[in-house]
């Protein structure tokens, strides 16, 4: 055995080190390995160097994968890990997402206020999500959202500095930074793949592919998998509001999905349920929603 018979590929921020440092942790147990056993590589991506625009305006979520991208398709390292709610629906078929961590809490936390109610009337969210923006709206049409972009402390330092009222951040991110206690649980519907993490490896590395095989939880798996499937099946990007949770019990999926419109004011809302691993089911899903939206919602999906 090499010293390390596995590299994994991460972002340098704290939570996608803290993430990778799961991963490798769960390999080297799966495998009876040493701790340390298993070598973590940080690579920067385009999303980590520009920080002072959306996502959206400047390429969408493959500005946080494609360099670990490269680094995995040229040997650099033997898989990537992922926030499964940033890695784009439609992946390079020389890639394959071949495990997923159980899934953690999948709320959004409201940081600055004891609810979104509490907010004062016209208070300034900060929020580069496009779904998280137009849920607030929907639920306070009188809250502005602005952008707001960088890691969790970075977010935490401009809220206390005053650029914003108040902020929103995943749960799961809190939770694995040891910030458990930071802001409070709202009633979002969330992003899908929200709390779940995913480690890439190339198509076809039959040894990684057993590594990771081993570590795999099957219901975040395949409940993440029709999440993606239904966000596939829209052609969303970056600028769509949406939002897809699926529950597994049974082999049964239970999924619950919404499409907005950027100001909230439209909302188109479903309840289904699946067997699981089935992907067809919620991708038929997402274009029956499509169909029926309003104009102001499908704009946002078919420009």
């Amino acid at each position: 055995m090499t010293s390390s018979p596995l590299i994994i590929g991460t972002r340098g921020s704290p939570l996608a080190l803290a993430q990778a440092h799961l991963v490798a942790r769960a390999v080297e147990e799966a495998q009876g390995w040493a701790a340390g056993t298993v070598a973590i590589r940080t690579v920067t991506t385009s999303g980590d160097r520009i920080q002072d625009r959306p996502l959206a305006d400047i390429g969408g979520k493959a500005l946080w994968t494609k360099e670990l991208d490269r680094a995995l398709l040229a040997g650099e390292t033997d898989c990537s890990v992922h926030s499964m709610k940033d890695v784009e629906a439609i992946r390079p078929d020389a890639l394959r997402i071949a495990a997923m961590l159980p899934r953690a809490d999948v709320q959004d936390r409201l940081i600055g206020a004891a609810s979104v109610a509490a907010l004062a009337r016209g208070a300034t969210v900060g929020t580069s999500s496009p779904r998280r923006a137009a849920q607030l709206k929907q639920r306070r049409p009188d809250l502005n959202t602005v952008p707001i972009r960088g890691n969790v402390d970075t977010r935490l330092a401009k809220l206390a500095a005053g650029e914003v009222d108040a902020t929103l951040l995943a749960a799961a991110g809190l939770d694995r930074l040891g910030r458990g206690t930071t802001g409070v649980a709202i009633d979002l519907l969330p992003a899908p793949g929200q709390g779940a993490i995913g480690i890439e490896c190339r198509a076809g590395d039959g040894r990684v592919e057993t590594l990771l095989a081993a570590i795999d939880h099957h219901p975040t798996h395949v409940a993440v998998a029709a999440e993606r499937a239904f966000v596939r099946a829209l052609g969303g990007s970056c600028h769509s509001p949406v939002a897809a949770q699926a529950t597994v019990k049974d082999e049964m999926l239970t999924f619950r999905c919404e499409l907005l419109s950027e100001d909230g004011r439209c909302h188109i809302y479903r309840e289904a349920w699946f067997a699981a691993g089935d992907l067809d089911g919620p991708a038929d899903l997402g274009r029956a929603m499509l169909a029926e939206a309003p104009d102001a919602v499908q704009a946002l999906f078919t420009g």
